[in-house]
């Protein structure tokens, strides 16, 4: 198992959200938690981007008030181009990264959403991620 560190004194955690505090809710006490939360699918939103200057600025237009959809419908650059939307994802059907940042935000909606701010990094680029339901 590789050696992941999160949650210590000291930021630096990848993907922390937006307005979200990282206070011991459901992303505190990471590696096998499947109890706890108690969640096992996110409704999920992302802007994927290969250049992190270009997720950087996609943030920057949420920031300026534009809705996530709208922003994702412009910037993203992977297949699934209907405002961002993935739909329910069952855990372990996500890249790691984009997995623990998905699970670790909390659900929030278009007009106030909370996102993963810097970027998540993956295989496949960088992700601004946006959880709009759990179950």
């Amino acid at each position: 198992m590789p050696p992941k560190k999160k949650g210590g004194a000291s930021g630096g955690a990848k993907g922390k959200a937006k307005g979200a505090a990282d206070e011991g809710g459901e992303g505190a006490g990471k590696g096998k938690q499947k109890s706890g939360g108690g969640s096992n699918q996110v409704k999920v939103r992302h802007i994927l981007c290969e250049k992190q200057s270009k997720a950087l600025e996609a943030i920057e237009k949420i920031k300026s008030g534009i809705k996530f959809s709208e922003v994702a419908s412009q910037y993203s650059e992977d297949k699934a181009r209907q405002g961002g939307d993935l739909g329910w994802q069952i855990r372990g059907s996500m890249v790691g990264p984009f997995q623990e940042a998905a699970f670790a935000l909390p659900v929030s909606g278009m007009d106030r959403p909370v996102y993963t701010d810097p970027p998540v990094k993956t295989k496949f680029g960088y992700h601004v991620i946006m959880v709009e339901g759990k179950k």
